[in-house]
């Protein structure tokens, strides 16, 4: 039986990973490059129009944004990386951001990146793949728009970006297939989410 969101809550908007809640319930974060339509994901999954803020001016998200969702865990908005129209030190501050939390946030349990289904792997979510991996951090792959191109193409650009990473990896990390207009692969993302949750209650 699929997750029912029942409540989703804003909590905080954290400049850095030492303002982030103090809490030891579990963290889902997503990510992605500027403008790969995170805000409309989040509020699909929440079923909350309004609940992430979407924008015509790629990279708005320029904090940690934590939602309590079902009182029982939080989805962590984090800023986006790419191609915002901002200045060298706030790319900077970015990207401080972005490594001191998925670094050093103990209960983050898994992080989603999120990837424009309509493009061949691009070279910035090839790297930042690849520094998760040297960091060891529990990641799932997530293709957005996909109702924006043919399922041929969809394919072509899957496979071309789990060949690269095969290139490197022994083991693909899980790969969910969406879309926030047509609410394609919520019920994926929530059974996912859902089943770790589960597994966690189980090892207390």
């Amino acid at each position: 039986m699929s997750m029912i969101i029942k409540t989703a809550q804003f909590i905080i908007s954290s400049t850095g990973n030492e303002n982030c809640p103090k809490t030891d319930l579990p963290e889902y974060a997503f990510i992605g490059r500027s403008n790969v339509g995170k805000s409309s994901l989040i509020n699909m999954l929440t079923n909350r129009n309004g609940l992430a803020r979407i924008s015509s001016t790629p990279g708005k998200t320029r904090l940690i944004n934590h939602f309590l969702i079902n009182d029982e865990w939080y989805l962590v908005d984090l800023p986006g990386y790419g191609y915002a129209k901002i200045s060298h030190k706030q790319k900077t501050d970015f990207q401080t951001i972005i490594t001191d939390y998925i670094s050093f946030r103990k209960n983050l349990t898994c992080l989603f990146v999120l990837l424009d289904s309509r493009l061949e792997p691009q070279k910035i979510d090839l790297r930042f793949i690849t520094w998760l991996g040297t960091c060891e951090v529990p990641f799932a792959l997530i293709f957005t728009k996909t109702d924006k191109i043919s399922a041929s193409l969809f394919e072509k650009n899957k496979k071309l970006c789990e060949s690269v990473l095969l290139q490197t990896w022994e083991e693909l990390p899980p790969v969910f297939k969406t879309s926030a207009s047509k609410r394609l692969g919520r019920e994926d993302i929530l059974d996912y989410i859902n089943e770790i949750n589960r597994s966690l209650i189980e090892k207390h």
